[in-house]
């Protein structure tokens, strides 16, 4: 038979809504499965409506020998650590010759200030880096 008000709506203010003894209602059987079990059968309009990406992948991964890991360090920051090491850099002329390499950094990037003038040699630089060294009196060398 078909109702015409909900059965929660007409027996509201009862204790236990038509559901007889209240365990009856209580239990993961009355709400379908416990946690996402059923999302493809019985809970699928609710996956569809409310969390519509549950499925499938997204986006795209590169292949491993694609992607660049690459120690990187600004040069800032290598100019402080230039300074708290100072012994341990040769000079070339009125340079501090520095090895990023050596040091364990593969590329150079161009945040913080620099008044050193230094010749540093790694594997990549940022334009922003390169401009300041030259800037400050340096050079970046490219291995």
């Amino acid at each position: 038979m078909i109702r015409k008000s909900k059965k929660i709506t007409k027996l509201r203010g009862s204790r236990t809504c038509g559901y007889g003894e209240a365990k009856k209602h209580r239990g993961a059987g009355h709400r379908g499965g416990r946690g996402n079990a059923g999302v493809q059968k019985h809970k699928w309009l609710s996956i569809c409506k409310f969390n519509p990406d549950y499925f499938g992948r997204s986006g795209f991964v590169r292949h491993a020998s694609l992607i660049k890991d690459l120690k990187t360090i600004n040069v800032g920051e290598l100019q402080e650590y230039v300074l708290s090491n100072i012994d341990a850099f040769e000079k070339d002329g009125d340079k501090i010759v520095v090895d990023a390499a050596a040091l364990g950094f593969d590329k150079i990037l161009g945040k913080g200030r620099i008044s050193l003038a230094m010749a540093v040699s790694a594997v990549e630089f940022s334009e922003n880096a390169v401009a300041k060294l030259e800037a400050a009196g340096g050079e970046a060398v490219e291995l």
